[in-house]
């Protein structure tokens, strides 16, 4: 069996999401490692924080690949006396690299929109603002609902579809109104506000929704038809679906490329479990 180079694994990495894709203040791509060095076992997960470094050298992973970034913004120095410079010092010493996937990822077919719609019954979709005219790339995505349902009914839905967290889901809507359409965007999503009253749905479901762009929202909708109704997540919550469409995908591209070559092999790819929402406790008044 061959173990395909960290370069071999990139290669199917952009082809699955073409780096071009990414909005232009996004970093994404290779982080840290030798292309020409052997990776075996890939650990999936939303972010590169320290528990998840701890995840990687558990299980003897050769390669990380996160969703969100390590470095947006640029940086002086990688320095272990930082956070994040452990974080790379950490991974490097043990001989394993760094990848990430970030708007890219959410634009891309079977990417963190395809894979919220499917985790919460969206079906006939297109992209919410596609890319280009037709494209089946774009952010978020837009649809139906297999069988109408209630408001009440779908947020339950979304809620045991997606790992637990702390602040669960929260809702703005009439728990009894039906629901036939909704759209869906992965992570922060009130900047879309303006595409999803056009797209005309019924409900839409995203992540760090704030107090006012939410409330203006509800209120437009309330002196007009009602709709759209909102459902809010966890950010990390809302992406984390992904992890495992990025795992099945990298592994068939992996085999695919060696078998190109003649070469018999592949990877083995872990989707992490650990909750990195950052929140970790809910206080209610009694």
């Amino acid at each position: 069996m061959t173990a395909p180079t960290l370069a071999d694994v990139v290669a199917v990495l952009d082809g699955l999401y073409p780096p071009d894709t990414a909005e232009a203040w996004d970093s994404v791509g290779l982080v840290a490692g030798d292309p020409t060095r052997p990776v075996r076992h890939v650990l999936l997960a939303v972010d590169p924080v320290a528990t998840v470094v701890d995840e990687a050298l558990e299980v003897g992973a050769d390669l990380v690949v996160t969703h969100h970034p390590l470095f947006l913004k640029g940086v002086h120095s990688v320095a272990a006396t930082t956070f994040k410079g452990s974080v790379v010092h950490r991974l490097l010493a043990a001989g394993v690299g760094l990848y990430n996937a970030h708007t890219n990822a959410d634009a891309a077919p079977r990417g963190v929109a395809d894979a919220l719609a499917d985790a919460v019954g969206l079906v006939d979709r297109e992209p919410l603002v596609a890319h280009a005219a037709g494209a089946q790339t774009g952010v978020g995505r837009v649809g139906r609902l297999a069988e109408p349902t209630t408001l009440g009914a779908f947020a339950r839905r979304v809620a045991i579809a997606l790992p637990a967290t702390a602040q669960g889901v929260r809702v703005a809507g009439d728990l009894d109104a039906t629901v036939r359409t909704a759209a869906v965007v992965g992570g922060s999503g009130d900047s879309l506000f303006d595409a999803v009253r056009s797209a005309a749905v019924d409900v839409y479901v995203t992540s760090d929704l704030r107090h006012h762009p939410a409330s203006e929202l509800r209120e437009r909708a309330l002196f007009e038809d009602g709709t759209p109704f909102l459902v809010d997540t966890a950010h990390f919550a809302s992406e984390w679906p992904w992890l495992r469409y990025a795992a099945a995908d990298l592994t068939a591209g992996v085999t695919a490329r060696l078998a190109a070559r003649g070469e018999e092999g592949s990877v083995t790819c872990t989707v992490s479990t650990r909750v990195t929402d950052p929140w970790t406790t809910t206080v209610t008044a009694p």
